[in-house]
């Protein structure tokens, strides 16, 4: 099930955050987010509305990671940020993998489109952001049965507005 909606500005963005933040922060086991989209598309905006809805936002700094590949933000649950930008055509260091194997850190990613999609985890929600005239139009594609859930959750939000 892919569901697609409209962001108009960086307010909206944040406040997608949130509300993904909202449901994630409650599922065992939560899903991965996997973030593509050209640079200024609202990736980082989008991280900064989730983590700083999440306990202990306080103590993180929500910035976009590409110099020092992930950010590991002291929230709860965790939130592990990882930027793959400089990566391309390279492979990440273990520290992504051990993160997407902790069942207790939500891992972000952006630039997904840089790590071979053989090695992307089997539960997450892809997330591709393409500019239009006014905002971003953003596509939800659920991988995983976890992952539907969330998808039907931001389908039944937008229904909603």
């Amino acid at each position: 099930m892919d569901v697609k909606i409209h962001l108009p500005n960086a307010e909206a963005t944040l406040e997608l955050g949130i509300f993904l933040a909202n449901r994630v922060k409650k599922m065992p086991n939560p899903p991965s987010l996997l973030l593509q989209g050209d640079l200024g598309s609202g990736k980082t905006t989008l991280v900064r509305g989730f983590v700083e809805s999440l306990p202990g936002s306080e103590m993180a700094e929500v910035s976009s990671p590409s110099f020092n590949i992930f950010n590991l933000y002291p929230t709860t649950p965790p939130v592990a940020h990882f930027d793959l930008y400089r990566l391309e055509d390279m492979p990440p260091d273990d520290s992504l993998f051990e993160q997407l194997e902790d069942p207790e850190t939500i891992t972000i990613i952006e630039w997904i489109q840089f790590l071979d999609r053989e090695l992307w985890p089997e539960e997450a929600l892809f997330i591709v952001w393409t500019p239009s005239e006014a905002g971003r139009e953003l596509t939800f594609h659920a991988m995983g049965k976890t992952a539907s859930t969330l998808v039907q959750a931001v389908a039944q939000e937008r229904e909603q507005q």
